[in-house]
C-alpha cells in the first residue's frame, strides 16, 4: 500500500434536507464514535468533524476530551477519538489537512445519488497506492448528502456504494466504513 495520507471529513454543513434545501444538521454521538473507530482502523487520519455551529463544535471538543483525558482514556476508543479534529467548514478542514501534508489535498466527495462523472473505488485506490497526490480528503455529508455546489467544486466524486436491488439509503457511518474498507484495506 502506498503512503498517501487519507483523511475524512464528516460535514454537517452545507448539506441537503429531504426537500433539497441547504441546512445544517446536528452532530450525534454516533458520528463522533463510529466514524472515528473506522478511520483509526483503516489509518485515515485525521477525522474532521465539520459544523458551523459553535455550540456543536464545543460539544465535540467536550466529548473528545473525556475520551482522551478523562476516565475512558485507557479504552481503545479513546485512541480513535484522539484523532478527531473539529472545523467550522470543509474548506477549513482541507486547509488544515493541506498544512499537515505540506500540499493541496485531492478532495473527493461522496454521495448516494451521483449518476455520472464519478471516479470508481478502484481508480481512487490505485491513485492512493501510487502516491498520485500529497493526500486525499474524503468528504461525507450528513442529512441527504452534500450540496451540488460542494460536489461540483471537488476534485472528484466517488461512485455511489451499491447494494442489491434499488434500495440505496445507507447511514453515513456505514458508508464511511465501506468506503474506507474498499480504499484502504490491505490485501484487496
Amino acid at each position: 500500500m502506498g503512503n498517501t495520507p487519507v483523511a475524512i471529513v464528516l460535514a454537517h454543513y452545507p448539506v441537503l434536507n429531504r426537500r433539497g434545501e441547504t441546512v445544517t444538521t446536528s452532530v450525534t454521538s454516533l458520528d463522533i464514535h463510529d466514524i472515528a473507530r473506522a478511520a483509526r482502523t483503516y489509518g485515515a487520519d485525521p477525522y474532521y468533524l465539520v459544523s458551523p455551529v459553535a455550540a456543536q463544535r464545543e460539544m465535540i471538543e467536550r466529548v473528545t476530551q473525556r475520551w482522551i483525558d478523562g476516565p475512558e482514556a485507557e479504552h481503545p476508543r479513546g485512541e480513535a477519538i484522539g484523532h478527531i479534529k473539529v472545523a467550522s467548514s470543509i474548506e477549513e478542514a482541507a486547509d488544515a489537512f493541506g498544512a499537515r501534508i505540506n500540499g493541496r489535498p485531492f478532495v473527493v466527495v461522496t454521495g448516494a445519488n451521483f449518476k455520472a462523472g464519478t471516479t470508481s473505488f478502484h481508480e481512487l485506490r490505485l491513485g492512493i497506492e501510487a502516491c498520485k497526490w500529497p493526500g486525499v480528503l474524503l468528504v461525507f455529508g450528513t442529512g441527504w448528502g452534500l450540496t451540488n455546489e460542494i460536489a461540483a467544486n471537488a476534485d472528484a466524486r466517488l461512485e455511489p456504494i451499491k447494494g442489491v436491488g434499488e434500495f440505496n439509503h445507507l447511514s453515513v457511518r456505514s458508508a464511511a466504513a465501506i468506503a474506507l474498507d474498499r480504499l484502504l484495506s490491505p490485501g484487496i
